[in-house]
C-alpha cells in the first residue's frame, strides 16, 4: 500500500468508565462523574494547579497527545522546577506546548507546511514575539517549540480544554508532557494513572468522567 494521510494516532487501549471508576475506588478515591470536565480542566490550569488528564484511546507513538498527558500553564518558567521535582525529570528535558489550531498564526512562525505534521507534536517551529514572552515555559532557548496543534476533528474534547481555557485567559496554548514519571513508561491502564497522579502529587486527575482532587493537597 502507497503511504497515505494519517487522521489520528489514537490506536491504542482504551477503557470503560466502570474500569476507571474501580481504579480510583481500589486506591481510596472518590469517583464521582462531572459534568463539564474540560471547562474545570481548564479553570484548574488557569489557577495554576497541574491537570493529569487520562481519557480514551493511548496515543501510538513518540508523543503523549491529549489523552495521556499532564498539562500545566505555560505563562510561568517556575513551572519547569515544579515538574521536574514532581516527575523526578531533568532540567534538559524540554516541554512542550499544545495550541488550538486557529491561534497557530499568533503563536508560531513558518510552520504552513508542516500544519498536519504539527497535529504529532513532531516539528519544531520557530516562534513569534508573543509566544517567546509569554509562553517562556515551552520556548527553547533557540527560540523554537515543539508544538501540537490541535483540531476538532483530530480531538475534540482535548480540544474544548484549549478552548475553555482560552476564553478565560486569553491564551490557546497549554504546556503538554507525557503522563509519566522519568524512566517509567507513560501510563497505560487506570491503575497505572492513578499510580503515578498520586505518586507525583499532581494537583488534579481527569479520568475520563472523573475529576479527582489530590488528597494530600
Amino acid at each position: 500500500l502507497a503511504p497515505g494521510r494519517i487522521e489520528h494516532v489514537f490506536l491504542g487501549d482504551a477503557f470503560t468508565d466502570k474500569e476507571m471508576q474501580a481504579a480510583l475506588e481500589n486506591a481510596g478515591l472518590e469517583a464521582q462523574p462531572v459534568d463539564d470536565i474540560e471547562t474545570l480542566c481548564a479553570q484548574a490550569i488557569a489557577d495554576d494547579k497541574i491537570v493529569a488528564r487520562f481519557t480514551g484511546a493511548m496515543e501510538w507513538g513518540p508523543r503523549a497527545l491529549g489523552n495521556r498527558s499532564i498539562l500545566a500553564r505555560t505563562t510561568d518558567p517556575a513551572v519547569h522546577e515544579r515538574l521536574n521535582t514532581l516527575l523526578s525529570r531533568s532540567d534538559f528535558m524540554p516541554f512542550a506546548p499544545a495550541m488550538l489550531d486557529e491561534e497557530a498564526d499568533r503563536y508560531l512562525l513558518d510552520y504552513h507546511a508542516a500544519c498536519h505534521a504539527a497535529e504529532f507534536m513532531t516539528v519544531c517551529f520557530n516562534c513569534t514575539e508573543e509566544m517567546q514572552r509569554d509562553h517562556a515555559a515551552v520556548v527553547h532557548v533557540d527560540k523554537t517549540a515543539r508544538a501540537q496543534l490541535v483540531t476538532k476533528e483530530s480531538n475534540l474534547a482535548f480540544y474544548h480544554i484549549l478552548k475553555a481555557y482560552k476564553e478565560i485567559t486569553g491564551h490557546g496554548v497549554l504546556l503538554n508532557t507525557s503522563f509519566n514519571i522519568h524512566e517509567e513508561p507513560i501510563v497505560c491502564t487506570p491503575e497505572e494513572a492513578v499510580s503515578t497522579f498520586l505518586r507525583g502529587k499532581l494537583d488534579y486527575l481527569a479520568m475520563g468522567p472523573y475529576f479527582v482532587k489530590q488528597p494530600d493537597a
